[in-house]
C-alpha cells in the first residue's frame, strides 16, 4: 500500500529537468496520474532531500485554511503539466510549462508530504 509520501514522490518529484515539449504527455502517463485526465500536475525537479527540507522552512497557511503548509526559502525548478482543453481520456494531452519558483508543501509527520 502506497504511503502519502510515496504517492507524493511518484506524482510530483522528478530530479531530472525536462528536455522536450512532450515531457508532460510522457511523464503523466508513466507516473499513472492520468485517470480521467488530471487538469494540472506539478513536478519538482530537485532531490527528494531538498524537497523534504521544505517541511522545516517557512510555515504558511494552506489554500484550504489548514496550518501544516511550508514555503521553500529558495526557488526550485518545476514543471506544470496543464491539460489541453481538447483532450479526452484516455488520450490526455498536456502543455509543458517550466518555471523556477518557491514551492509550498503540506507536511505531515516526520516529514512526509
Amino acid at each position: 500500500n502506497e504511503s502519502p509520501a510515496m504517492k507524493f514522490q511518484r506524482q510530483h518529484v522528478d530530479p531530472k529537468l525536462p528536455l522536450s515539449s512532450t515531457y508532460c504527455n510522457k511523464k503523466m502517463e508513466q507516473q499513472d496520474i492520468t485517470q480521467g485526465c488530471k487538469p494540472l500536475n506539478t513536478f519538482v525537479h530537485e532531490p527528494m532531500q531538498k524537497i523534504q527540507a521544505v517541511c522545516f522552512q517557512e510555515k504558511v497557511t494552506c489554500k484550504d485554511g489548514k496550518t501544516n503548509c511550508y514555503r521553500s526559502t529558495s526557488k526550485m525548478h518545476t514543471t506544470d503539466c496543464s491539460l489541453l482543453g481538447t483532450s479526452k481520456y484516455p488520450d490526455c494531452k498536456y502543455q509543458t510549462i517550466q518555471k523556477e519558483r518557491y514551492i509550498i508543501l503540506a507536511c505531515e509527520g516526520n516529514p512526509s508530504m
